[in-house]
């Protein structure tokens, strides 16, 4: 650590006394240097999200297969003989408050059996990106106008505008990818 001068030793005693918080130039003047790049921002914790929430089924998409295809294509550990998913964790999707969903997979019940299967291998995620723009429309079929009412979770969830100022749009996503990199598997992949 370099030696402080008088001048930067009676700097640093004047915003101490005064209570006020110290210069970006003294951070590493006071500290070790670690050389390590770093994202600050306004409001910036390491603590994430640990609710722990059950999942229901919505809706289940495992139909058998009309005609039995060739047991040289099969996948014989993910389907039975009916051509229907086994148990376990795999092929899931998961609609909801994306904190929330990737929080209970980590924290909850279902975090075992990811962790049997390796981790998640693939993740996707449709975030605002913070342009500004609103992207709803009206939906025609034929001659037919429809428009539906968004209820509320998709109001905010469909439209690519985020009005709480840069700090929290990057605290949102901040939080989400350190969940995320805690499940996903080490030949995982995040798109988005």
């Amino acid at each position: 650590m370099p030696r402080l001068t008088e001048q930067e030793q009676q700097e640093i005693i004047r915003f101490m006394d005064a209570d006020k918080p110290l210069p970006e130039k003294y951070r590493f003047l006071l500290f070790e240097d670690k050389r390590e790049v770093e994202l600050v921002w306004n409001g910036k914790t390491n603590e994430v999200c640990n609710i722990v929430l059950p999942f229901q089924s919505i809706e289940l998409v495992d139909e058998p297969r009309a005609e039995k295809p060739d047991e040289t294509t099969l996948q014989l550990d993910l389907f039975d003989e009916r051509g229907r998913q086994r148990k376990g964790w795999t092929n899931k999707l998961i609609w909801g408050d994306n904190k929330l969903i990737l929080s209970s997979l980590k924290n909850g019940p279902l975090r075992e059996a990811i962790e049997a299967q390796g981790g998640l291998k693939l993740i996707y995620i449709d975030p605002p990106f913070d342009v500004g723009a609103d992207f709803s429309m009206d939906i025609e079929i034929g001659d037919d106008t429809f428009t539906k009412k968004p209820n509320i979770l998709e109001e905010i969830a469909y439209r690519d505008t985020w009005g709480q100022g840069t700090d929290s749009f990057i605290a949102m996503i901040y939080e989400r990818l350190i969940l995320m990199r805690d499940l996903l598997a080490e030949d995982g992949s995040i798109y988005v």
